[in-house]
């Protein structure tokens, strides 16, 4: 009662009290996943993005794709339905940042690899109306006149190795090469057709 108290009449108090509440439900609710294979475990079939995908997602979050595209199906049917089995912590362990969220002006993303040809992602990203005709998305000409950095990829894998990646000496030794006379569009199309495969492919196995 004295708490209930403290809390009530004076306001500093209720800020300490939120505080340590909140603290506590979130040492209660996140801190197990630290610990918990199905989070901190690629799932099977999930593989590291090679040199050109990883530019190519650096290239999607710089251009913003990931404000109006979630990379995260829900567990509801009218989700899972429309785009696919709902989507499992393990094939994002490789994300830094992981692109999921639940903002979604255009269509979801996670299973988007494989479902459409490279043709038809270079013709989206010219002209979105041209594949899309009631598509607000604008269009990003400009990615297939420049060119990869592979210097900034090699930097790239390295900083994402710190952080658990594992790249090895050789792949990053090799990603300028990889990505030489790539342009930035073969790159987002890259990292675009590599979305959800791995989870695909494991439960056509399974059926």
């Amino acid at each position: 009662m004295q708490l209930q108290k403290l809390a009530e009449e004076k306001v500093g108090y209720l800020i300490v009290f939120t505080f340590l509440l909140i603290s506590i439900g979130l040492i209660v609710e996140v801190v197990p996943l630290y610990f918990s294979p199905a989070v901190t475990e690629p799932t099977p079939g999930v593989k590291p993005y090679t040199a050109l995908q990883v530019a190519g997602r650096d290239i999607y979050i710089r251009e913003g794709c990931y404000n109006c595209h979630s990379q995260m199906i829900r567990p509801f049917r009218a989700e899972t339905e429309r785009y696919g089995h709902y989507s499992v912590a393990g094939e994002s362990v490789y994300d830094h940042p992981f692109q999921w969220g639940s903002k979604r002006t255009g269509p979801d993303l996670a299973r988007v690899g494989g479902r459409y040809s490279d043709e038809w992602h270079r013709r989206h990203l010219m002209d979105p109306r041209a594949v899309q005709p009631d598509s607000n998305m604008p269009a990003f000409p400009w990615l297939a006149r420049r060119r990869v950095d592979g210097e900034t990829v090699a930097a790239n894998m390295r900083a994402l190795r710190r952080v658990g990646v594992p790249y090895s000496d050789e792949e990053i030794a090799a990603a300028p090469a990889e990505v030489e006379g790539k342009s930035e569009m073969e790159a987002v199309i890259a990292y675009l057709q590599g979305l959800g495969l791995a989870l695909k492919n494991t439960n056509e196995i399974r059926k």
